[in-house]
């Protein structure tokens, strides 16, 4: 029986806590209701449109209704700008990889080709001439 009455006891004390609290930062901020009405006016209109602007934009077009033929072209306009600068962007790119790619092979070549003319070099005796003019024709 006494742990009801301390239950009791606690949230009666709990509500009258509450009670003062929400009365205690009404006086502590120091505005009226007035004050508080415009600000709250404010937030909403920055929010909010007004009733007769938001009821012109819902039946403009109902969410089943067929698209307008402007709002059909400008879809399709987007569409079609994001599919290009898709395309630009992808073709940048490749060029990309391509020059990449053949500066590569460039200097790999070059490096082959250095490579055969040291061995050639190393390898030369000076009695034959280079392999160009001693090939076997048939």
């Amino acid at each position: 029986m006494a742990w009801r009455q301390l239950l009791l006891v606690a949230c009666f004390s709990g509500a009258v806590l509450l009670c003062m609290l929400q009365e205690g930062t009404g006086a502590s901020v120091g505005t009226g209701q007035g004050a508080r009405q415009e600000a709250q006016d404010g937030v909403e209109q920055k929010i909010f449109m007004q009733e007769s602007d938001a009821s012109n934009f819902l039946k403009k077009r109902g969410k089943r209704s067929p698209k307008s033929r402007e709002e059909v072209n400008a879809e399709n306009r987007q569409k079609l700008r994001a599919d290009e600068l898709r395309r630009e962007y992808h073709e940048e790119q490749r060029n990309e990889f391509e020059n990449f790619v053949e500066e590569q092979n460039d200097e790999q070549e070059e490096r082959n080709r250095e490579a055969i003319e040291q061995w050639r070099q190393w390898h030369y005796d000076g009695l034959y001439p280079s392999y160009l003019y001693n090939r076997h024709h048939i």
